[in-house]
């Protein structure tokens, strides 16, 4: 079949993509490493044109052109599935909103309880059979934009190709439009330094690992220092099996110390969902043998994890009540990220033969006004609940690592507060008295 003949035939500008949302749309825009910019911006440009344009988006970095010609909010409205800090900022001003969701779940959301009209979506170049590669999007690009009544896909050369077992690339025959034009390059996402807190964290971590373990890691200071830290230690033989890849798994590739040699699924090939980095992870994951791109629905499976043995969950929180309720998104009923796939991989590590899933964060933190604050609280007051406390299992922060698995309210309060910042166990004891989870002949 002539491939190109059917890619040529569909090739439109911008403007031509932008003519086919309607008033009233349901409009999908990916993830913000394939968020299709020239689309963006000619939809923008009709502004004056339409009324209640419904976009849906997750981490994209912005700047997105129909939030920010459109102050009132009359003729676009935009809510993300997970807030990067731009999506943040929007929110913060009453511009956007947020879409709670369990991220396994992405798909069948769309399946069964979403109808959305147009898509806008950048690809990698068709290749000789007529399909896109979805690229480091690939485990929720499909399932945000593939029922879509038209698909508009937007070509970017500098994007990486991943090879998967389904759901990493789009034919040409289920595309309305083709837009080629002069891309940015794909958003380059570094990690930042640790702090002290993040590399003592992750030293409390590494008594923990095991040959042979395979990995999840989050986003953060301390996965990114526990990388440095396995780097130089005598773990081999380690695992992926992440929703998220960052540059942190690069760095134990180079080390030697990632092979995927002993993984239960898959064994041999590093498996992902999304990838945010620098072009150096980019490169590496560009048309890689050794790794795998899936969709985030198997990726996040708690049944799946749990076929792994000794699978190993690393994610990090905001703060930490005494009765072990994670809020892993909000400070206050102010929204910082979202509830990604926390949930999933508590749920599906813990199920695990030899399997830990831990939660990180730091004991303290101080504010712009220069006062330390604690981040494990007597009790939540308007914080979104990421995890319950019947899901919290291992806490960790600088001050070592306690189990909550199975343990009561006086056991949690106890193991907490030993974790806490000394400054302020006086106040979390006396919290705790006063909230009835105190034992009388605890130590103080």
């Amino acid at each position: 079949m002539d491939f190109m003949a059917e890619y040529r035939s569909k090739l439109g500008t911008p403007a031509e993509a932008a003519a086919l949302v309607r008033s009233g749309d349901w409009v999908e825009y990916g993830s913000g490493i394939t968020f299709a910019a020239l689309c963006d911006e000619a939809l923008a440009a009709r502004r004056d044109e339409l009324t209640d344009v419904k976009i849906h988006g997750l981490l994209i970095y912005g700047p997105i052109r129909a939030v920010e010609c459109d102050p009132s909010g009359e003729h676009f409205t935009y809510s993300s599935w997970h807030c990067s800090a731009y999506e943040r900022r929007l929110i913060d001003q009453g511009r956007a909103y947020f879409n709670p969701m369990v991220f396994r779940n992405l798909d069948w959301y769309y399946r069964e309880n979403i109808s959305s009209d147009v898509a806008f979506i950048q690809a990698a170049p068709m290749d000789k059979h007529g399909y896109f590669n979805l690229s480091i999007a690939s485990g929720t690009a499909l399932a945000m934009v593939g029922r879509c009544r038209r698909i508009v896909v937007e070509v970017n050369e500098r994007l990486p190709r991943l090879y998967g077992a389904w759901g990493e690339s789009l034919h040409i025959s289920d595309v309305a439009m083709v837009v080629e034009g002069d891309t940015a390059p794909v958003p380059q996402v570094p990690s930042r330094a640790p702090s002290p807190e993040d590399v003592a964290i992750a030293g409390h971590l590494i008594p923990y690992l095991v040959d042979g373990a395979t990995l999840q890691l989050g986003i953060g200071g301390t996965p990114d220092a526990l990388g440095s830290i396995i780097a130089n230690s005598d773990l081999k033989d380690l695992g992926m099996h992440t929703e998220l890849c960052g540059d942190g798994f690069l760095d134990l590739y180079r080390a030697g110390k990632l092979t995927n040699r002993r993984k239960g699924l898959f064994p041999g090939k590093g498996v992902l969902s999304i990838a945010i980095g620098t072009q150096q992870l980019y490169d590496w994951l560009d048309e890689n043998p050794g790794i795998i791109i899936m969709p985030i629905s198997y990726v996040n499976d708690p049944y799946v994890i749990s076929r792994m043995d000794n699978f190993i969950s690393i994610n990090s929180c905001v703060s930490v009540d005494l009765y072990g309720q994670i809020s892993s998104e909000s400070a206050g009923l102010r929204q910082i990220s979202g509830t990604g796939g926390q949930l999933d991989f508590l749920t599906g590590a813990s199920m695990s033969r030899g399997g830990r899933s831990f939660i990180c964060v730091a004991s303290s933190r101080v504010g712009a006004d220069g006062v330390r604050r604690s981040n494990i609280v007597p009790h939540f007051s308007g914080d979104i609940i990421t995890s319950p406390r019947s899901q919290a299992y291992y806490i960790a922060t600088e001050n070592g690592v306690a189990n909550l698995a199975g343990r009561s309210t006086w056991e949690r309060a106890e193991s907490l507060i030993s974790l806490a910042h000394p400054q302020f166990r006086d106040e979390l004891v006396k919290a705790a008295e006063e909230q009835h989870i105190w034992r009388r002949s605890n130590r103080r």
